[in-house]
């Protein structure tokens, strides 16, 4: 009999909720055979209890040591609230943020919102719903590095393989898909 791990749960969510064949254009300019809306399994809760075991079962396998867990609205925000309610429940208290798409335009005016009790050199866990490109990543890693933050790792639920995994390491940050494509579709589409 085979046991069904948190990851294989997670997996399975993924391609029933938001894993779909159809043509679509990507926020990267690229047209695509598929489309993966992590949305749709982060927001069930099934999927955002599932994403936060797998992502902190990940963290803690590889022993990184952070300060604090976040990254871009809207994809990341249910990832970067499932991480830190899963670590809660383990004992272990990691705050959250986000990065805005652009700078307030009123108030903090900042990229960076939930860093009370971050200091320069916090060291910090970007969270990715999919990368493509990379492009995103790599302007929310420049925004985190602008406010004093040290960037050690970036995890994704979802990679395309198209090249971003690739560019966010170019630009000094290793990277750990949960999924990728290959998980998705045959061999032969990969």
């Amino acid at each position: 009999m085979l046991v069904s791990t948190p990851r294989q749960e997670l997996l399975d969510l993924v391609s029933e909720l938001s894993f779909e064949r159809k043509h679509v254009v990507l926020s990267s300019g690229k047209e695509s055979n598929f489309y993966v809306d992590c949305k749709q399994t982060l927001l069930s809760p099934d999927g955002m209890a599932l994403t936060g075991t797998v992502l902190v079962d990940e963290w803690q396998r590889q022993g990184l040591d952070i300060d604090a867990v976040g990254g871009p609205t809207l994809g990341a925000d249910p990832m970067t609230c499932a991480f830190v309610l899963q670590a809660r429940r383990r004992g272990i208290k990691i705050p959250g943020f986000f990065i805005r798409k652009e700078a307030k335009g009123h108030g903090t005016m900042a990229f960076v919102e939930g860093t009370k009790g971050m200091t320069p050199g916090s060291k910090v866990l970007v969270l990715e719903d999919v990368i493509t490109t990379g492009g995103s990543s790599i302007r929310c890693i420049g925004h985190l590095r602008d406010a004093g933050f040290e960037v050690v790792h970036l995890f994704c639920l979802v990679d395309r393989k198209e090249g971003g995994r690739e560019a966010i390491e170019a630009a000094g940050v290793p990277v750990t898909s949960m999924f990728t494509r290959d998980d998705f579709m045959g061999a032969s589409e990969a």
